[in-house]
């Protein structure tokens, strides 16, 4: 207290004092240490964050308390959140980037486009008067994306981005394409599923899992009827087309009935399924009308109008006198029974045509012209790759199908065509992904031709595949690399090397044939003389593009294998909404039944 009463005392004595002259400055004392640096540092946040669920910027701010310029986690004496708003609508703003994006605009758009189908759906059971089913034999998933990319490249694009005449279909799903008895299928098994709803064993047509492939006894009571059938009882015009032989599995399975695939023509048969009654594939096609109306009292139908295929070897004698102008094979025909099918439809439908080659099949007035059989090969029609070599000439699977369209129209009650590629089946088994994919590349032209020819109202077409094939796409390519090419990654120009040090291509086989270099070689089939070769090659100065290179396979098997995974298929028209979905392959001819009212316009009829 004495202390502080001093101290006031002195300012009292100062303030007194302060009339004076002022005092002199003293001296500048010495400079101090330098302080802390205050730092700073703003950290972008991303979408989802816990502090910023829409993304932001985190604040972190502190002293430099070790001088070294930086913001260490253990300087930070603040934090702050800086978050981004909640977005509510794609236009403008942060989701600009985004909106405004190509990709994001075109989706956008499919979903735009979708909702309004959705809200014109209608009952649509009954509306459609005609029913084209497309099936690509072999054409999985993978043989699609890859054909899809080579036409692309083939009109100057990228490739992946491009569209084949299906994929704009509004809508697609999968179908499960496993036999009775087999988890990878066969033709036979999977189109007779297709065409009469129901699922049965590999390798019959026509006939239910009852029978016992081989047994002719079995087929009684176990035979199906076909959409094919029902439309002709129904009083449509009907169809079949394939470039396959028209006795092969896919096209069979629409009109015949068989313990075995291969009995094309009666010298394929056993003597005791001959003597039994059994009748070949071909001879049925040839009395399909006579067969059908024989199943059921008092049917009068009118038979098939449209048969474009090749085969002619199971409609002729084996005799050389009934050889046609093109024949490959000294003798072209393989009936052992003498019989000339050819003769017997021409002798029974007086007033249609039967054609065997180009300038036939040009020469036939779709206005006019009643009926066609068109045989245009001793076997399988040539891939479209070699087509133009064939002696006399064959029409394009486009062709075929927009002729048949123009004729089967006439009828004003409406058809069913049914139309394989049955050649990308046959390039795949070659172990040739250039001839699988020019075949798909064709069978979807004939797809745009058959939506340009018809009325998208009163018209349903299917597309879809039989089954798949052990072919995949590979690797890391970079964007637009050749499809057929060897990959070559993103960044580089040149092709990427397997651990071995070799090149490979994007494209190969599980199994098969393997390794072909056959330069411009277009026929795929040439592979079948020629040794299996499964062991790796030096690519490195191999072609890959060209069209007789054949691709690697890892199993060496005599002919590449079917697929068991799920097949594509799409659908436009009357009933389309209803292809949607993981289904068995059956659910195809309820869909077409749905949509034409089959079952109930044949049963009228029968009525």
């Amino acid at each position: 207290m004495k202390t502080l009463k001093l101290l006031s005392l002195s300012i009292l004595v100062a303030l007194a004092g302060c009339d004076g002259d002022d005092g002199r400055d003293g001296t500048n004392g010495a400079d101090g240490a330098n302080g802390l640096n205050s730092l700073v540092v703003q950290t972008p946040l991303a979408v989802g964050n816990a502090n910023c669920l829409n993304g932001g910027v985190q604040i972190d701010s502190g002293l430099d308390d070790n001088g070294n310029n930086t913001l260490e986690s253990g300087e930070v004496d603040a934090t702050e959140f800086v978050c981004s708003p909640t977005i509510t609508n794609v236009t403008g703003g942060a989701a600009e980037v985004t909106s405004t994006n190509t990709w994001f605009s075109q989706a956008k758009r499919r979903v735009e486009i979708a909702q309004s189908r959705a809200e014109a759906i209608e009952i649509a059971k009954g509306q459609a008067k005609n029913v084209i089913l497309f099936v690509g034999d072999g054409l999985g998933i993978s043989t699609i994306t890859a054909a899809r990319i080579m036409a692309g490249q083939q009109a100057g694009l990228d490739g992946e981005e491009y569209e084949l005449s299906f994929d704009k279909f509004p809508y697609s799903g999968f179908a499960k394409t496993y036999n009775v008895d087999a988890q990878t299928p066969d033709s036979a098994g999977t189109m007779t599923a297709m065409m009469s709803g129901v699922k049965t064993d590999v390798g019959v047509i026509g006939v239910a899992e009852g029978v016992s492939r081989g047994d002719c006894s079995s087929v009684s009571s176990q035979e199906l009827v076909t959409a094919l059938e029902m439309a002709e009882i129904a009083g449509k015009s009907t169809g079949v087309i394939s470039t396959a032989r028209i006795t092969h599995a896919t096209p069979a399975a629409t009109y015949a009935k068989s313990a075995d695939r291969n009995w094309e023509d009666v010298s394929d048969m056993p003597a005791e399924a001959v003597a039994a009654g059994c009748q070949d594939i071909a001879a049925q096609l040839v009395n399909f009308e006579t067969n059908l109306e024989a199943r059921f009292a008092g049917l009068d139908v009118d038979g098939i109008e449209v048969m474009f295929g090749g085969g002619r070897r199971h409609f002729l004698p084996k005799d050389a006198a009934f050889n046609t102008a093109d024949a490959v094979s000294s003798v072209e025909g393989d009936r052992t029974d003498g019989r000339d099918l050819t003769a017997e439809w021409q002798a029974k439908y007086t007033a249609g045509q039967y054609v065997i080659d180009q300038a036939g099949f040009d020469a036939i007035n779709p206005a006019t012209t009643e009926r066609v059989l068109g045989l245009f090969n001793e076997s399988h029609m040539r891939y479209e790759a070699n087509r133009n070599e064939d002696a006399l000439g064959e029409p394009s699977l486009t062709q075929m199908t927009a002729k048949a369209i123009d004729m089967l129209a006439n009828n004003d009650d409406g058809f069913f065509l049914m139309v394989e590629s049955g050649r990308i089946d046959h390039g795949h088994h070659a172990g040739s992904a250039y001839n699988a994919l020019t075949d798909t590349i064709e069978f979807a032209k004939a797809v745009d031709a058959a939506v340009k020819a018809t009325n998208p109202e009163d018209t349903l077409i299917i597309v879809t595949a039989d089954h798949s094939h052990v072919f995949t796409i590979a690797g890391y390519p970079k964007r637009g690399n050749p499809i057929l090419g060897k990959v070559v990654s993103v960044g580089s120009e040149e092709p990427s090397l397997a651990a071995d040090g070799l090149p490979y291509t994007t494209v190969g086989y599980t199994n098969g044939r393997g390794f072909k270099n056959l330069g411009n070689e277009t026929n795929a089939d040439v592979a079948y003389g020629m040794d299996i070769v499964n062991d790796r090659q030096d690519l490195t100065t191999v072609s890959t593009e060209s069209s007789g290179f054949h691709q690697e396979a890892l199993i060496p098997l005599s002919s590449e294998t079917h697929a068991g995974e799920d097949v594509g298929v799409y659908a436009m028209g009357p009933g389309a909404h209803l292809v949607t979905g993981t289904n068995e392959q059956s659910l195809i001819f309820h869909v077409m039944n749905h949509a034409a009212d089959f079952v109930n316009q044949a049963d009228s009829a029968l009525e």
